[in-house]
């Protein structure tokens, strides 16, 4: 992973692999970061009605914040993760997660709308700098089993951000939204100094380096152009769940129920990913996700298209539990394709899906002010069909590449 993680300890074997604890340490550590990132990013969005009110700013201000997070991170995982070769892991990571806790505590200390959202922008790319390296070292230490710990890396993504939403109905209870600010930046900021007393790990594979010929050819790469697409469509109907869900459950659902909407979803989340890390290794990574993607398509036209009641909670549930697994396993099937180049993979994925997570929210504001949410939700089932063609695509492909190669080595043999 740089210079520092190929040392001459590890051209004599006496790394990582050799040394499980320093792995498990660096192991555990990412996955607690992960989970408190899942963390911030929901409670932002459970903190803005009383944003709102307690700085008196109107709504096209309140606006402001999805691309303020936005921005600086898309920025930085693309600089830092196609240098993933390159640079000082530890340093980096523990730089990241350090400048995180420190923006979150001048979030919760932030004495107008104006300086919140600037201490937004630097947590947005603090958290870029350690996205575009924590995946690709996991990737690196883990290269026989990348779609379960994928699979289980974004699942404790998704156990913070089930609790996001309750850490800021517990703030406010306690008194004030910043509680939430503060607990959330004293936690990264420990995680900061676990990350700075780790020894700098050492990986039995390593990045290359990446110059524009190579990137050219990565990006033409069928497994990176799959990736890419599935996750322009995926994630943009995701962004789109998570922002325009309440609303449109508040039309659907008893009175009090809608607020749960997102919450149910986002637990579901939880086992989803779990299980689609255990099926991963067993039968592929597209054959999985053509399963998945077909089952999601009638579960989200079921949901949205026929169900009434307390069923589109029920709709909701399924959704989650099956869309949930498709970045991670998909993550690893083109980190499979390309293990030298898991840093510029995990960089262009990340920003198509920062792209489509804001971009399709956006666009769903105008059908939602001109047909409806109902609308709004039904049309993103447009994507999801998409999703599932490109992976059908991908999976035949992948046949067709599997029978040639098993046609090339019989001959050879005979």
């Amino acid at each position: 992973m740089s210079e520092e993680a190929a040392s001459p300890a590890e051209a004599t074997g006496s790394d990582d692999a050799a040394d499980p604890r320093n792995r498990r340490l660096w192991t555990v550590a990412i996955f607690l970061t992960m989970a408190f990132t899942g963390a911030v990013m929901q409670a932002r969005g459970a903190v803005l009605p009383t944003l709102e009110g307690y700085f008196t700013v109107p709504e096209w201000q309140l606006g402001l914040v999805a691309p303020a997070g936005t921005v600086g991170y898309l920025l930085v995982i693309l600089v830092v993760g196609s240098s993933a070769g390159r640079v000082d892991v530890r340093r980096l990571i523990a730089l990241g997660a350090f400048v995180t806790g420190t923006a979150l505590l001048a979030m919760g200390l932030a004495p107008s709308f104006t300086v919140f959202l600037g201490a937004l922008t630097v947590q947005g790319a603090a958290v870029g700098l350690f996205r575009a390296l924590d995946r690709p070292l996991l990737s690196h230490y883990y290269p026989s089993v990348r779609g379960r710990v994928y699979n289980l890396y974004d699942g404790t993504w998704a156990v913070g951000a089930a609790l996001g939403p309750l850490a800021v109905v517990l703030a406010l209870r306690a008194g004030s939204w910043r509680f939430v600010y503060g607990a959330l930046g004293v936690g990264v900021l420990a995680l900061a100094l676990v990350f700075r007393s780790l020894r700098a790990p050492t990986v039995e594979s390593s990045e290359e380096p990446l110059t524009r010929e190579d990137l050219a050819e990565l990006v033409r790469r069928p497994e990176v152009l799959a990736l890419l697409a599935m996750l322009f469509f995926v994630t943009g109907v995701e962004g789109g769940l998570f922002t325009w869900l309440p609303y449109y459950a508040r039309a659907e659902l008893p009175a009090g129920w809608a607020e749960a909407t997102l919450t149910a979803m986002l637990v579901a989340y939880v086992p989803g990913r779990f299980a689609c890390g255990a099926l991963s290794d067993r039968l592929g990574p597209l054959t999985l996700l053509v399963g998945v993607l077909g089952l999601l398509v009638p579960a989200f036209a079921y949901t949205f298209f026929v169900a009434d009641g307390l069923w589109v909670l029920a709709g909701v549930v399924a959704i989650g539990l099956l869309v949930s697994g498709v970045f991670p396993t998909m993550m690893a099937y083109a980190t499979d394709a390309a293990p030298e180049y898991s840093g510029p993979v995990n960089a262009l994925a990340s920003a198509v899906s920062a792209v489509s997570v804001g971009g399709v929210p956006a666009l769903m504001g105008f059908v939602v002010g001109d047909a409806g949410a109902a609308t709004a939700m039904r049309l993103l089932l447009a994507p999801v069909v998409a999703a599932l063609t490109v992976v059908t695509v991908a999976r035949i492909a992948e046949g067709r590449r599997d029978a040639r190669e098993a046609g090339g080595t019989a001959a050879v043999d005979d």
